[in-house]
């Protein structure tokens, strides 16, 4: 696109008429005139010696200059090519520091998909609509529905509605979380399941009238059908890699991070960076085995995968741990108060914990010693005290390692717990994506009441000066990786989808540079790559974007719609916008 007011790199030369102003953070040139300048800008850094410039020089992928008009000048030679923002604002790229972005590729790509408000009708119709366009297959796996959706769509056995749409086939569904699945009766065969199959630790499958499977899996149970889903081809895992980046750019997103990559998914981000495919920082958490009582986690396993496929773009020393599952109306996530009770829930219960402390406290301290930084989801407060608890005890055996592991969707915290997240340097992985007023919310506040109200302290998390980081968590519960909404609704504490004045939690309102500061430079700091992203400043990776709108110039409630022009990923165009 050229917009008028916003010509896209083209070739300049030494004569070429500037707005020039004085100053700038580095005055002469080293090593060469500059591969790209971007200038006449109002270019946000996040850098709080200097937050804003007007001009930038880019040279082998990193800023050489940051500062004003007149002194990138310093940087132009024949070859140099040149943005002319024309008064657009620019900032650093978007680090999502939780999301499941080959999940989500795989869904866009293969899947057989509706929307999270989806009914009963609906949904048989885009499942028969699926069986027409493939009809030789034995799978159809897709989804989502919704947290509250058998609450407000009682079946009799859920399994034998499905039955009744798609024949003798297997169907696999997941919830908006990405925690349950709704199966089939072919798929709970394949999987052996019966109704003498005990429920496993930390799940359940939920049961008709005679014990039987009702086909709806939760949490750990889930996991057991997972094991028979049919083999994604390594063709396919680099397919859906690539689209997700792609996506990513389209948002201004620079840096994601994979929160539960199992091990055959390593080697395909490792492929698809080596073929060049690969136009974001990623970070890969692996996917750590479920624990043993007899024996420590094999983090030498994992060792050697993070060795084996870590490459310029993918940094692998990272896992995942459940601990806990969600505060939806499964009742998953571990509260140190007991859930609501009624008809559908009539016995107490403070969740489903997925992970004795001991064994999180021991297999932590091995993961820490081989130098992994641990995500640990824990969306309860009860979970959020564990983890703190495991965390105290390995920085006591192991010593501050300096590894900043991280608490995620950790939305209900206890006021005692939450100065430990700085005392023990933690980070708050948090999911503005889904906090505002909205569906999965309504299941949260049926399952836990008021409680429900009191959801991701954020204004005092960084009061406390804990680093926090903001995850899509896509495609669960989110539609896609957008992370525009989120940042307003992080500024609002309203739903930035919606016109109406309700919030949640408004005290927890921040400020939009400290939204933009977790949106950039603590997603850096939870990537371990505070030194090479997150912010505008010289020596660091020109991962830039460019956007319609100055976001300091608008009102809070049209965040929402700011979209990208721009994209730059070590300093190369990624995506450039195009006019319909």
């Amino acid at each position: 696109m050229n917009h008028p007011r916003f010509a896209l790199v083209k070739l300049v030369s030494l004569g070429a008429g500037l707005l020039f102003l004085a100053g700038g953070l580095q005055a002469e040139p080293v090593g060469g005139p500059a591969d790209l300048l971007l200038t006449n800008g109002k270019i946000y850094t996040v850098a709080s010696a200097t937050p804003w410039v007007s001009a930038v020089a880019i040279l082998d992928g990193r800023y050489v200059y940051a500062g004003s008009n007149d002194g990138v000048a310093a940087w132009r030679g024949p070859a140099t090519r040149e943005i002319d923002l024309a008064g657009r604002m620019a900032m650093p790229g978007i680090n999502d520091t939780h999301s499941h972005p080959w999940q989500g590729g795989l869904k866009e790509l293969f899947e057989c998909n509706f929307p999270f408000s989806a009914g009963l009708d609906e949904i048989a119709a885009t499942l028969r609509a699926c069986i027409e366009k493939n009809p030789d297959s034995q799978w159809i796996m897709g989804g989502q529905w919704n947290s509250d959706f058998f609450k407000n769509n009682p079946l009799s056995s859920p399994r034998g509605w499905l039955d009744d749409v798609v024949g003798d086939r297997a169907v696999y569904l997941e919830d908006d979380s990405g925690h349950h699945a709704w199966v089939s009766s072919k798929a709970l065969e394949l999987a052996g399941v019966t109704a003498t199959t005990p429920d496993p630790a930390g799940g359940k499958f939920q049961r008709d009238a005679s014990g039987a499977p009702n086909g709806v899996a939760l949490e750990t149970a889930k996991l057991v059908i997972d094991k028979v889903l049919p083999e994604v081809s390594q063709e396919d895992n680099v397919a859906a890699i690539r689209k997700a980046v792609e996506m990513a750019n389209a948002f201004g997103i620079t840096g994601m991070l994979e929160a539960r990559t199992p091990a055959n998914v390593s080697p395909a981000y490792a492929e698809a960076d080596r073929t060049g495919q690969i136009t974001t920082h990623v970070v890969t958490d692996l996917q750590t085995p479920s624990p043993q009582p007899d024996k420590v986690m094999d983090v030498a396993s994992l060792a050697a995968i993070s060795d084996l496929y870590a490459s310029k773009n993918v940094h692998t020393r990272f896992a995942k741990i459940f601990l806990d599952g969600v505060p939806t109306a499964s009742r998953s996530a571990v509260m140190i108060d007991p859930y609501l009770v009624d008809e559908q829930n009539p016995t107490p219960t403070t969740g489903m914990l997925m992970i004795e402390p001991e064994l999180l406290q021991r297999d932590l301290q091995a993961l820490d010693a081989a130098g992994f930084t641990v995500k640990i989801h824990t969306a309860g407060d009860g979970s959020v005290r564990l983890a703190l608890d495991a965390i105290e005890a390995v920085r006591r055996s192991n010593g501050r390692s300096g590894l900043r592991h991280e608490l995620a969707h950790a939305g209900y915290i206890h006021p005692d717990d939450l100065p430990r997240f700085a005392q023990l340097n933690v980070t708050a992985d948090l999911s503005p994506y889904l906090w505002y007023p909205r569906p999965v919310i309504d299941s949260i506040i049926g399952a836990v009441g008021e409680r429900a109200y009191r959801y991701f302290p954020i204004k005092d998390l960084l009061a406390s000066g804990a680093n926090v980081g903001m995850g899509s968590d896509w495609p669960s519960v989110a539609v896609n990786m957008n992370p525009w909404p989120a940042i307003e609704a992080m500024v609002t504490r309203r739903n930035p989808l919606r016109d109406d004045d309700e919030t949640l939690w408004q005290e927890q309102a921040i400020t939009l540079e400290q939204a933009l500061e977790i949106a950039t430079r603590y997603g850096a700091r939870a990537y371990r790559l505070e030194a090479h992203t997150g912010s505008v400043e010289v020596g660091k990776s020109a991962d830039l974007i460019v956007l319609n709108h100055n976001l300091f110039d608008i009102p809070p409630g049209k965040i929402s719609d700011t979209a990208p022009e721009l994209t730059l990923f070590a300093g190369q165009v990624v995506y450039q916008h195009r006019p319909d």
